[in-house]
């Protein structure tokens, strides 16, 4: 690992101020988990490593059943399963940092920081695009915010340009006759990177015989993590019944692009988020129903 400086920042102003005085060449440590990794192995290079982890703003979890939850980009992935509203308020994004790495992991890795590590492969950003959640930019000209579900632009790379820092996700609050859920499939457990996964969040009609509104957010299946909008709209209006959902899942299946990889073939994941997307629909509509 080549040599570079260590600085922890008190606020966002200080921390913004020292990404643009690095620029590239700065990278953040909110938990560690793969930027470590990646300076060790010569992945990335870089002269200034800023910790943000001391900023309140950023390790911040506020939850209000009227206004919705504001996630600090560096809070760690534990805060959330192991926060009762929360967990039952968006059961997507409490699947997805349960199951990053191990319990030792979840006490430092964050979805913030998962999300800029941008991999297609993510596990929590299907879950950010199924519960609609919005990224708070802070930089040199202001703050910003964008979606969630645009917040990858390749593999690897995302919206944020230099100075800039990921401060906060906020989701919206959760409605009645609402569920969500995620899966993914992995070749082995010694092996923690999604071969495909599928985050689905749906709201029934009164009844709970029929989805009113569904969105719905694939990985390792394109170059970024995709929304899948058409299968989404033609869900709403649908009966909530094995059908619709195999149906899904076969549109879910039609716009995916994905590689050949050493995890597994294209064809293998075009068959898997087919499998994935109808059974998480499952379990959403289920949870919706107070199931599960």
């Amino acid at each position: 690992m080549k040599e570079f400086e260590y600085a922890a920042a008190a606020s966002v102003d200080e921390a913004v101020s020292l990404l643009a005085a690095h620029g590239p060449r700065a990278k953040i440590l909110s938990g560690g988990t793969d930027i470590l990794v990646q300076l060790r192995e010569g992945l990335r290079e870089a002269d200034l490593v800023l910790d943000v982890k001391r900023i309140p703003e950023l390790t911040a979890l506020e939850f209000d059943s009227a206004r919705g939850l504001l996630l600090g980009a560096a809070t760690p992935c534990y805060r959330i399963y192991e926060h009762e509203q929360v967990k039952r308020a968006y059961p997507a994004l409490a699947d997805a940092a349960r199951i990053i790495g191990g319990w030792q992991i979840q006490t430092r890795a964050s979805v913030g920081g998962n999300l800029c590590n941008s991999s297609p492969a993510a596990d929590t950003i299907p879950a950010l695009i199924a519960h609609a959640a919005v990224c708070h930019i802070a930089g040199p000209d202001g703050r910003r915010s964008v979606r969630a579900a645009e917040f990858c632009t390749a593999p690897g790379k995302n919206v944020l340009g230099r100075g800039e820092l990921l401060v906060a996700l906020e989701f919206p609050p959760p409605v009645p006759r609402s569920g969500a859920r995620y899966l993914r499939f992995i070749p082995r457990n010694e092996m923690d990177i999604a071969v495909a996964g599928a985050g689905v969040w749906v709201r029934l009609d009164p009844t709970g015989q029929q989805i009113e509104e569904a969105r719905i957010g694939l990985a390792a299946v394109a170059p970024t993590p995709l929304e899948a909008t058409e299968v989404a709209a033609w869900l709403a209006g649908r009966p909530a019944t094995p059908e619709s959902f195999a149906e899904a899942g076969r549109m879910a299946q039609a716009i995916a692009r994905p590689i050949t990889d050493m995890r597994g073939t294209a064809e293998y994941r075009r068959h898997l988020v087919a499998v994935l997307t109808r059974r998480a629909l499952a379990d959403a509509v289920g949870r919706a129903r107070g199931v599960g």
